[in-house]
């Protein structure tokens, strides 16, 4: 049976929700009057007040924020519910997440209330703004990503087949993880230069040492079986700086679950591929040595299936050629 994961409600979704809203926390006792508003004092936890009713009797965000956790709590019985918006909201949530708590509803849900705030994106020339008119749509940002990545491969490669679906694999790879590389709290400068940069620190630096990987696979035309691999023939520093790497991945995993943080699963990527590309550099595949050469080989596809995967989680497909 299929769940759709997804739903999208408006504001409107929770008017009729908020009467209830109002009237647990005026049954707490906390819910005070203050200029002709009604409100919820958070001195205490040097906080401003949390307004529920503004001094017009209409509705705020925090009335409705709060009448939305009620809801997903009924509704959807969550383990955790992530916010993720801007850090400008940083305080908002502080507020919400305060006032939930005197809502009628079980502490796991009052306790499991997180909000994961990132920075803005800022153009070279200052942060992007509507009234100035310096704002760029996603959709234009992508089609940009991915004719400039086309305009890279008619200069370099050509004569590369499908040319088109490369380009849109690389090119919205890089506003990938052009965002996503960044600790998120950070603000991001958003620079093409910086993103479509083969040899940087760059989702296409990444796609060019899998699509690398790849080519000595099809060249060896066969994966030998881990049964049949000599680790000591893995043993040269170059070596086991990948396999530290792979096997370090679980751990960077559950850190970067923990911390709600993606750049540091970026950051993996990065370091895997440099890792790679030394040992490839030190060490010859196809040698006549052929339990050396089958250990290689198999360090070689197993680098090329963690970065497949690992660059997945990250929304990033790989191309097969470049």
């Amino acid at each position: 049976m299929e769940q759709n994961l997804n739903l999208y409600v408006g504001e409107s979704f929770y008017t009729d929700k908020m009467p209830e809203i109002v009237e647990m926390l005026e049954k707490s006792g906390k819910l005070v009057e203050s200029q002709g508003a009604k409100v919820i004092e958070l001195e205490e936890k040097d906080m401003p007040p949390c307004i529920i009713i503004k001094s017009n009797k209409s509705t705020t965000y925090d009335t409705r924020d709060l009448a939305a956790i009620l809801y997903r709590a009924r509704e959807y019985n969550f383990c955790k519910a992530i916010y993720v918006t801007s850090y400008e909201q940083i305080l908002h949530f502080q507020q919400v997440f305060e006032v939930a708590k005197l809502l009628d509803m079980e502490d796991k849900y009052k306790e499991n209330l997180v909000h994961v705030p990132f920075g803005m994106v800022r153009l070279k020339e200052g942060k992007m703004s509507t009234r100035e008119g310096n704002i760029i749509k996603l959709e234009d940002l992508l089609n940009e990503a991915i004719s400039r990545v086309e305009k890279i491969i008619e200069e370099k490669n050509p004569n590369l087949e499908n040319k088109k679906e490369i380009a849109k694999k690389v090119g919205i790879g890089a506003v990938i993880f052009n965002d996503l590389s960044n600790s998120r709290i950070k603000d991001e400068i958003f620079d093409w230069d910086v993103m479509l940069n083969f040899n940087g620190e760059t989702a296409p630096y990444v796609q060019y040492i899998y699509v690398r990987t790849k080519s000595i696979l099809d060249k060896a035309e066969f994966i030998p079986e881990f049964k049949d691999i000599n680790i000591r023939n893995l043993l040269d520093a170059y070596s086991l700086d990948v396999l530290k790497l792979v096997y370090s991945f679980n751990e960077i995993l559950e850190l970067a679950m923990k911390k709600n943080e993606p750049s540091i699963i970026a950051r993996f990527l990065i370091d895997l591929a440099k890792a790679y590309s030394s040992f490839y550099t030190e060490n010859q595949i196809m040698v006549q040595d052929k339990d050396i050469q089958n250990a290689r080989i198999y360090l070689t596809y197993v680098v090329n299936n963690v970065l497949k995967v690992v660059a997945g989680l990250l929304g990033i497909e790989m191309p097969d050629k470049m």
